[in-house]
């Protein structure tokens, strides 16, 4: 475990992850002409003002989901407890500056994820079952014709979502509602499970259905409760601003400044924290967005985009504000128990706060869990070609992690799952980088005439490379 921490400070998360997420970012953008910023009206006319705009299930193509159901299941998984937990433990650590490093982690976030789910939808295939399905390993495999990388990918997603997806986010969940509602996390355990189960076996099309109910709810639930406290609490909130920006630079971090205060710990810390709630860059919201109906590539990387922004930008500053204004970031009391913080900031500024925050946390986890089963089944589908016996053993245990994850003790957990996703990232960076000529000649053609609604079979084959055909 000593091993793993140290990995995962100096290399996974340290300066080398940040140079080249960053990197890869600045790339991108100058890339794309800047085009998810310098064309934003664009990304929200297609994005917030189509939200509810009910699609004809002709203008879905078979084995597809809609985007709008694409975006949810992707938002499933990065809004989660890294919005209410990650970002209360971004603040305790790293102090208020780790937030703005936050922001710079979604803003780079929004050109990558904008990226990836372009490519995800320009490569994506059908598979045996007749469903549409792409993300990272297909792009690395077509476009870059390097297949080890691409199992590579699959092994460290398969991995990452029995951490991340499935046991992290339940004893989140199993912890909360334990503390809340004082129910026992044997019993929590059981009922997340077959509720899980019920849902997996209904594929992306079940999923899907449940994601874009859930996701919209619980989003309002908890902004609804957010504005609430930030009302009561409106007049410190330029003073927390100030402490975001002010110490920006100078590292002051919570408890008096022991668990670390300088300014690389952080930028570190704000941005590791920016990734584990947007994922932009880790190549698993791709594999939802591949699967969406669009007559366009870069119509549905608008969506990741937004996805990005919606999540870090709009979400965490929304936590973030709430925390910081509330004053018990800096309270010892709250050492080692960030959901506490949250919880009590709540109920501090209005009775029954608490509960906002355990019925936005209990949420959150869930709908986590499950779109996370989907990128983990994906990837064992593209390294076992399909085989039902290994997607089943893969279900069990996908099951069986989350009612462990409802009663242990994960902070080792905590340390793997930050090392699979920084794993997960790297060979999905280094495809961004290497297939950039594709993006960019599919985003220019896009932004010619974004206003043009293209027949759903449009083939775009000539805008791609497919080593697969040579």
């Amino acid at each position: 475990m000593d091993l793993i921490g140290k990995l995962n400070d100096n290399v996974i998360w340290g300066i080398p992850m940040v140079v080249l997420m960053i990197g890869t970012g600045i790339f991108l953008t100058i890339l794309t002409k800047g085009v998810v910023f310098t064309k934003f009206n664009v990304v929200m006319r297609y994005t917030t003002k189509t939200l509810f705009q009910k699609r004809n299930k002709d203008q879905i193509e078979a084995g597809a989901i809609s985007p709008f159901q694409a975006v949810c299941t992707a938002l499933a998984a990065t809004v989660g407890t890294g919005n209410i937990v990650g970002v209360a433990l971004a603040i305790a650590t790293g102090g208020p500056g780790a937030i703005f490093w936050l922001w710079i982690s979604a803003l780079v976030g929004m050109v990558i994820k904008y990226c990836e789910v372009t490519l995800s939808q320009a490569y994506r295939t059908v598979n045996q079952k007749g469903e549409i399905v792409g993300g990272p390993m297909y792009y690395i495999t077509k476009g870059m014709g390097k297949k080890w990388l691409a199992i590579l990918f699959a092994i460290f997603g398969s991995l990452a979502s029995l951490g991340i997806g499935a046991s992290v986010q339940a004893n989140a969940l199993s912890g909360g509602v334990t503390a809340t509602f004082g129910v026992k996390p044997w019993i929590i355990g059981i009922v997340v499970a077959m509720l899980g189960a019920l849902i997996f076996i209904g594929g992306i099309k079940r999923i899907a259905s449940v994601t874009e109910l859930l996701v919209p709810f619980m989003s309002i639930l908890y902004i609804v409760g957010a504005i609430v406290v930030l009302v009561v609490n409106v007049k410190e909130i330029p003073a927390a601003f100030g402490m975001i920006f002010k110490n920006t630079f100078t590292g002051t971090a919570a408890f008096g400044g022991f668990l670390g205060a300088s300014v690389m710990y952080a930028c570190r810390i704000g941005m590791a924290r920016g990734v584990f709630t947007h994922e932009a860059g880790m190549g698993s919201a791709p594999i939802a967005h591949a699967a969406a109906s669009s007559d366009h590539p870069a119509r549905q990387g608008l969506w990741g985009a937004f996805e990005v922004f919606f999540d870090s930008v709009v979400m965490c500053t929304v936590t973030a504000l709430v925390i910081l204004t509330s004053g018990l970031w800096s309270d010892a009391n709250y050492v080692g128990d960030t959901r506490a913080m949250s919880s009590t900031a709540f109920e501090n500024a209005f009775t029954g706060g608490q509960y906002i925050v355990t019925i936005g946390l209990c949420l959150f986890a869930f709908a986590t869990i499950i779109a996370w089963y989907y990128y983990g089944e994906k990837c064992i589908e593209f390294l076992f070609k399909g085989n039902r016996i290994v997607k089943l053993i893969y279900q069990i245990i996908y099951t069986l992690m989350i009612f462990w994850g409802c009663v242990a003790s994960l902070d080792a957990v905590w340390e793997f799952a930050d090392l699979f996703n920084g794993l997960m990232a790297i060979p999905n960076l280094i495809a961004l980088i290497v297939l950039a000529p594709v993006i960019k000649k599919l985003s220019d053609n896009f932004f010619k005439n974004p206003d043009q609604k293209r027949p759903k079979d449009t083939d775009y084959s000539d805008l791609i490379i497919d080593k697969t055909k040579h």
